[in-house]
């Protein structure tokens, strides 16, 4: 049997949807490149989501000029070589999310569930949502596995995006609610994860997130599911095969 061939567009959303933390690059006032740490989410489409200080050097920058790059690492490449783990640098332009809309409402959630420590800061009236609209992305993710890949390959559709925006609390309840030891099973088996508390955060075409109160952890879906409706038959197979390593 052989494997699989490799999938940049899976590799590199898988990479996008997974990482919590990364570089980002704005420019000066003067046009010069500068560079800090940010922590990330993403929206259901796929497009990242920062929550910025007006007080930060990369918002006054933002502010002025929305072109950006943010470099992401898959979680596990931090170790060992640092060179070894899948890499994606995201170019695109930064907008803020302004006023009570439900998008704003949306993004902010989504940023909160996969960092709950925000909370703490996220009302202060200096702390804002901005959106990072992809349009391109730079994948390294190994030996001869560098891919440059357009934003609409990353950004799931507007009209599915919608739809799991839309359905997403309910998904997330009626999981936890009805099938928290399959979440933990998940957790534990799927992610190779302590036991836990563990409940799901978030859910997006692409998979869903899972936290213990401690930390969060992503379950990636086999393939991009194209409506909430979907979801029914592919949580049931990552069930079985949760159970299946028993």
């Amino acid at each position: 049997m052989t494997d699989a061939p490799f999938d940049p567009i899976a590799a590199a959303r898988a990479v996008l949807r997974a990482a919590s933390t990364g570089s980002l690059a704005t420019l000066g006032e003067d046009g010069a490149p500068f560079a800090s740490l940010v922590t990330v989410a993403t929206d259901a489409a796929g497009d990242p989501l920062l929550m910025v200080s007006r007080l930060a050097v990369h918002t006054r920058n933002l502010d002025r000029d929305g072109r950006c790059a943010l470099l992401l690492v898959a979680p596990g490449g931090e170790g060992g070589d640092p060179l070894a783990g899948a890499r994606l640098t995201v170019e695109g332009r930064a907008a803020r999310l302004d006023g009570e809309s439900a998008d704003l409402a949306h993004a902010r959630g989504r940023f909160l569930a996969r960092h709950p420590e925000a909370e703490g800061y996220a009302a202060f009236a200096d702390f804002g949502m901005m959106r990072v609209a992809t349009d391109r992305a730079h994948l390294v993710a190994g030996f001869g596995r560098i891919h440059t890949i357009a934003g609409n390959d990353l950004r799931a559709g507007e009209d599915v995006a919608a739809a799991f925006a839309a359905a997403e609390a309910d998904v997330v309840g009626h999981v936890n609610e009805g099938h928290a030891d399959t979440v933990r099973l998940w957790a534990t088996r799927l992610l190779g994860r302590p036991d836990g508390a563990w409940t799901v955060v978030a859910a997006d075409p692409d998979g869903l997130d899972l936290s213990d109160g401690e930390s969060v952890v992503r379950l990636a879906f086999p393939a991009r599911q194209g409506a909430p409706a979907e979801l029914r038959a592919t949580l049931r197979d990552l069930a079985d095969a949760a159970r299946a390593r028993g």
